[in-house]
This record gives structure tokens, sequence and C-alpha cells, in this order.
């Protein structure tokens, strides 16, 4: 539900899918899933018919899809996302691939400099996957092409996958279909954006911005800037003091930046506040309603400090 420019982070996700014809997506949900439930009480995002399978204790990622796909009565061939990827994959071609080479399941690639972060996919020359490998050392990864988190699957996955507990797709569920020879994966070079830290969340944002992914309106219509934002996003009812600079930055909706501060590569939360003459830098994150004092300097910080 995180704002990317200044639409939610499903919405974007289930667009694109709409865009390629899904119909009806089922949300796996466990933290806050009113959240999503009271954005969306008629049940539809973007164009997509919603199912909300709400789990009662984790089931890791593997669990997590055999759950949502039984309570939202999936017994077709379908796909799976992560809600925060953000990508412009051509999933017609993904499931096009997937049919023609008798798979099981599909994987979409993408490259990477450094791996390390991800579950790497070496494969044979006609897509079949040979090895999953989660998270290897940067020096060895037999390759750069990384689990980009769009699957297509067909119902028997489901049965490779025990009820009643955790289950890990990348660590159980996909090496075993490796050894059965029926998982395959497809290189892409679309955009594509893990959106899941503050660094990558950030970036997705000003995507929309510089020109990388399209060109978007950082600052909102409501949002009062007496001062200077450069390459930001600021949201609605958010302001910025005269003679403050806001740049590579994304400000929540009502935030406030008094009078000579300087927010630079920074993300600052919803109604914080953030003093006069104050210098936030280098990834500092101030979190909703968090104050921050006139004249503090914070580099690579949280307010409040969680530690």
């Amino acid at each position: 539900m995180l704002p990317v420019g200044h639409r939610p982070m499903i919405e974007r996700v289930l667009e694109h899918l709409c865009d390629h014809g899904v119909e009806r997506a089922v949300l796996s949900l466990g933290y806050r899933p009113d959240a999503f439930q009271d954005a969306y009480p008629d049940g539809r995002c973007a164009g997509v018919a919603l199912h909300y399978a709400i789990e009662s204790e984790p089931l890791d990622t593997a669990g997590a899809i055999r759950f949502a796909a039984i309570d939202g009565g999936v017994t077709e061939r379908f796909l799976v996302v992560n809600g925060d990827v953000l990508t412009d994959l051509d999933i017609a071609a993904l499931v096009a691939f997937h049919e023609a080479s008798g798979a099981e399941g599909t994987i979409a690639l993408h490259a990477v400099e450094d791996p390390s972060a991800f579950g790497v996919v070496p494969t044979e020359a006609d897509g079949r996957v040979t090895a999953f490998i989660e998270k290897p050392p940067r020096h060895q990864a037999p390759t750069n092409r990384i689990n980009a988190g769009t699957y297509v699957l067909e119902p028997s996955v489901l049965d490779r996958i025990a009820p009643g507990g955790p289950v890990n797709v990348e660590r159980v569920t996909f090496p075993a279909m490796v050894a059965d020879r029926t998982l395959f994966a497809l290189d892409g070079d679309a955009y594509w954006i893990d959106a899941g830290t503050p660094t990558t969340y950030l970036a997705a944002n000003l995507d929309l911005l510089n020109g990388r992914r399209s060109r978007e309106s950082g600052v909102h219509p409501d949002a009062h800037i007496d001062g200077e934002v450069v390459t930001s996003v600021v949201g609605s009812g958010a302001h910025v003091g005269l003679g403050a600079t806001v740049e590579n930055s994304v400000v929540f909706p009502g935030a406030r930046i008094d009078s000579g501060a300087q927010v630079r590569d920074a993300i600052i939360g919803t109604r914080a506040s953030i003093g006069s003459g104050a210098v936030l830098e280098a990834g500092t994150v101030v979190g909703d309603e968090a104050i921050v004092p006139p004249g503090a300097v914070v580099r690579g910080g949280r307010i409040p400090d969680e530690t």
C-alpha cells in the first residue's frame, strides 16, 4: 500500500496485470490485511476483481501460494507475482513460452549487477532450469540472471507443497521441480525493480520522474511549495517551506519541511515534521509523524531509531 508516485504500489502491480488480460487476482495477505480491505472495499482494484486470502500464521512463500490458490478457488494455470516488484514484463510472452515448452512452472528472469540478494537461476539453452541457488555469495554465483518474482504455474505445483505449515518455494518447491526437469525460465530485459527496501523504494519513485520508466508529475497539486523541489515526489497536503530544498526524495502526504531544511535522497513519512535548517541526506528515513528538531543533521539514519 506504500505509494509509488501518488498511487499505492499494489495499484500499479494490478494495472500491469490488467493490461495483459488478467481479470481476477488473489491477494495473499498476512500483515495488516485491513489496509487492503479498507482501501478496496468493493473488491476491485485497477480493473481487477480481488479475493482476499488472509493467513492466520506466516506460511512462507510456497505455503502462501498454496493457501491463496486454494482459498481463492484456483484450479487452472495461474500467475504468481510479488506485490513489491514493479515491472514492464511482457506477461503474454512469458505465458506463451511456458505453454510452448510444456513446463510445469516458468520463472521470469532479470539480469542484475550483484545477484547475491536474489535467487540465481542458471538454465540450459532451451530455458530449462538446471539449478535454483538462493542468495549465493556474489563471487560464487554461476550467473547474474535472477528470479524476477513472476511465475507461470500449473495447478500440479500446488500438490508439491505440503499443507499445514511454512514451505519455501525457492528452497524447497523449485529445487524439486528442477530435479524433475519441469521448471523453465525466460530471460527478459524489461524495466524491473524490487521496491522492498528503502533504497529501491526511493529508486522506484524517482524512476517515474527521471524518464527511466515514464514521466509523471512529482508534486501533488494539493502540496504547498514555497521552497525548491528537484526530482522528488511530494504528497498531498505536504509543505515545503521558504528556503527549504527537497531533492531526489519522497515526502509523504501531510509532512512538513520547515524553512531552510535540506532533504536529499531521503524518505519523509506521513505528517512528519522536519525542523528549520535540518539536513537529512544519504538514505535517511523518517517515520510517520516523527519530529526532527531544527538544525539536526542526519545522514543515512532512521528516525525514530529502531535500535
